[in-house]
């Protein structure tokens, strides 16, 4: 019989700290695009937006959003 090591089993072996350093060896390669921040926009120019009475009752009744 021949001792076969599937991909679950090389899975299994391997660990987090394997993980990490692989992270850690790519992460030098990675580009990070500079950030686009959005224009704001004026409220009034804000037009045609339909959310369902279940939506706005939900947004509503979060405190965060009703102050």
């Amino acid at each position: 019989m021949k001792n076969h090591i599937g991909a679950a089993d090389r899975d299994a072996e391997f660990t987090l700290a394997q993980l990490r350093g692989d992270c850690a060896r790519m992460a030098p390669h990675w580009v990070v695009p500079a950030a686009v921040l959005p224009a704001p926009v004026l409220p009034s120019s804000i037009h045609g937006v339909v959310v369902s009475r279940a939506s706005a009752r939900l947004v509503e009744a979060m405190p965060e959003y009703g102050q």
